[in-house]
């Protein structure tokens, strides 16, 4: 049998290039024991795989060159010698931009795919949403009453953000994005008070507009000029959830860091980052919690869907251009 599978080629400066990588046929091998074979049927793409494409240390290994990227995915088993799952199973997994995975059993986890489609599990239901949940509530101490402020507000993570604060009853969500299309559906579709397209001026007199008496939350995804404009309009005691800095991963040369953070002195604010991957003792609360407003609909999520393997470069690099409303994935 042959499978398909991306290899990092080259480690890309600046916008990673098609010539970076490249779409390989390889054999799929024989299983071991306790291993499984999963055909793979949604494949996840990330703002956080372009970090791992660089041989820069951070929180997790780069790829290696000349071998098949990783990321999150779910899939059919075809085939099983593992106790506990069976050919017929829907598993998730992380061995993503690929047909076929063999992996030991202990790296898949059965998901029921008559209680939700196959790709929440990557998205709303998946690291995606315990992402903006762990986020929101324990790094950012969100609090019933509090005003929040979103960035990146139409992808993926800050659209459910957004739309949790509002659940557990913030009194005001703001929302930024980067097409009057998705300002549109931050306010129309997910609910929140106010969104302004970030390219039609200051990102910081757009934000004191929507917000005139300041944020007590704000959820990075994009960092830069949002990241100042919400540190001007953040009040006393307010917080900062670091979870991505999207506009600043293609820069060849340091970016420079916010110019006003001696207002974190004033207003005796809290920045911090996280990762998702600190908080999975949340799963089940969040599982618990969310599930059922996905399952009524009071969540609502949106996924872009690109179709085949060979697309999933393609599907990535519209990640990075925030072409993507709401999660982007890869249907093989």
């Amino acid at each position: 049998m042959i499978n398909r599978e991306w290899h990092l080629l080259s480690r890309p400066v600046g916008w990673p290039k098609p010539e970076d990588f490249a779409l390989v046929e390889t054999e799929i091998p024989a299983l071991g024991e306790g291993q499984v074979l999963v055909k793979n049927k949604y494949l996840s793409v990330d703002p956080y795989m372009r970090g791992r494409m660089s041989a820069a240390k951070s929180y997790a290994a780069p790829f290696e060159l000349g071998k098949v990227m990783q990321g999150g995915a779910v899939g059919e088993v075809v085939e099983s010698r593992a106790e506990g799952i069976e050919a017929g199973d829907h598993v998730l997994h992380f061995f993503g931009w690929r047909e076929y995975a063999a992996m030991d059993a202990k790296h898949a986890v059965k998901v029921d795919s008559e209680a939700a489609p196959l790709s929440t599990y990557l998205g709303v239901l998946g690291m995606t949403g315990l992402t903006a949940y762990a986020g929101l509530l324990r790094t950012a101490s969100f609090k019933e009453g509090d005003v929040v402020f979103v960035s990146g507000a139409a992808g993926a993570v800050g659209s459910e953000v957004g739309q949790l604060a509002k659940l557990l009853g913030a009194s005001r969500v703001i929302g930024s994005a980067g097409s009057d299309e998705k300002v549109k559906l931050l306010v129309e579709e997910y609910g929140f008070n106010a969104a302004f397209n970030y390219k039609d001026g200051p990102v910081g007199e757009q934000l004191r507009e929507a917000a005139p008496d300041g944020i007590d939350v704000y959820f990075d995804n994009v960092g830069g000029d949002h990241l100042e404009a919400a540190i001007g309009s953040l009040n006393q005691g307010g917080r900062i959830a670091i979870c991505g800095m999207i506009s600043v991963y293609n820069n060849t040369e340091p970016a420079p860091g916010p110019r006003n953070l001696a207002r974190l002195i004033q207003t005796r604010g809290r920045m911090e980052g996280f990762l998702v991957g600190d908080h999975y003792d949340l799963q089940p609360e969040f599982v618990q919690k969310v599930g059922p407003w996905v399952a009524s609909g009071e969540l609502k999520y949106r996924e872009t869907v690109v179709d085949g393997v060979e697309n999933t470069l393609e599907a990535f690099l519209g990640v990075l251009r925030g072409d993507n409303i709401g999660k982007m994935i890869v249907k093989l």
